[in-house]
């Protein structure tokens, strides 16, 4: 009971030091709307995002299209809505599979040590070494395109980042007494790693996925742009952008404003989460809140 009482003290007092940090508020509200907006879709837009109407094209702003429209008389409002689901789709699929297998991964290659360590973090090393899109480039060359291999093409960039974070703190972790005397209690491996070293690893794990989840969206929307992520006729920010480049110079700039405004502020908002996780969970900064 006392445990589950200093639990509960412990969570409070993590809220109301978030609660004081203006910039993690707001980029929290930005998150909350991102996400009720990707949950009830259809609710709140107010079209079918690829229906066309050639009598609407580039509409302007209006009580019926509240950003107006494209070349087809598609509803800018209602694609950008949609291409919210599609990149916090990506963003929390993709990082799930970045830290389903790399924290498994660096967790036992952390505990074990010596020279299975070392050929275990040679395989991430060799992942690590290409430039992050470059390596999604080589995935999505090899499974094809599409919003589903986009997922997994992320997720394989972020495995070897998440691995190399939790070896390093599992490294530090395994050292502690709690660890060491469970092992001389006689606990199983998978035990020790899941019961005592991993709860102790979190924080980073938690921090980093934050701003991965922002990297993911900007991936995402960049192999949109390029084609080989979301296929038209399905909105995806990166798709919206990559439509109305042609129409940049004939008075039709609006068409890149809003897919580009959400990109920046849905990003901007993981960060800025993941910037104030780090400040409350890092003990070396608690001192400073």
């Amino acid at each position: 009971m006392e445990a589950r009482s200093r639990r509960f003290s412990r969570q409070r007092d993590f809220v109301r030091r978030f609660s004081r940090r203006p910039a993690g508020m707001v980029s929290l509200g930005v998150i909350l709307l991102v996400l009720f907006c990707a949950i009830f879709t259809n609710l709140v837009a107010t079209h079918d995002p690829i229906e066309t109407d050639f009598d609407a094209t580039f509409a302007g702003v209006s009580g019926d299209h509240f950003l107006g429209s494209d070349n087809l008389g598609r509803d800018t409002f209602s694609r950008v809505v949609h291409g919210a689901r599609t990149a916090l789709l990506v963003g929390l699929i993709s990082v799930g599979i970045g830290v389903g297998v790399g924290l498994p991964y660096g967790l036992l290659s952390g505990y074990i040590g010596g020279l299975k360590d070392e050929a275990l973090m040679r395989v991430m090393d060799a992942l690590y070494a290409f430039p992050a899109i470059l390596l999604a480039l080589v995935v999505i060359a090899a499974l094809g395109t599409g919003v589903f291999n986009v997922m997994i093409a992320i997720g394989v960039v972020f495995v070897p980042v998440m691995a190399r974070l939790v070896r390093g703190s599992t490294l530090s972790v395994k050292e502690m007494d709690f660890v060491l005397a469970a092992e001389s209690i006689g606990s199983s491996t998978p035990r020790i790693l899941f019961r005592h070293v991993m709860p102790n690893i979190l924080a980073p794990v938690i921090v980093q996925s934050s701003l991965a989840i922002g990297f993911a969206i900007i991936a995402e929307a960049g192999l949109s742009y390029l084609g080989l992520g979301t296929q038209p006729p399905d909105p995806s920010w990166g798709s919206m952008l990559g439509q109305a480049q042609r129409y940049l110079l004939s008075g039709e700039g609006q068409l890149a404003i809003y897919p580009g405004l959400a990109i920046v502020l849905t990003v901007l908002a993981f960060n800025l989460v993941g910037d104030v996780l780090r400040d409350l969970l890092d003990p070396r900064l608690r001192g400073a809140d």
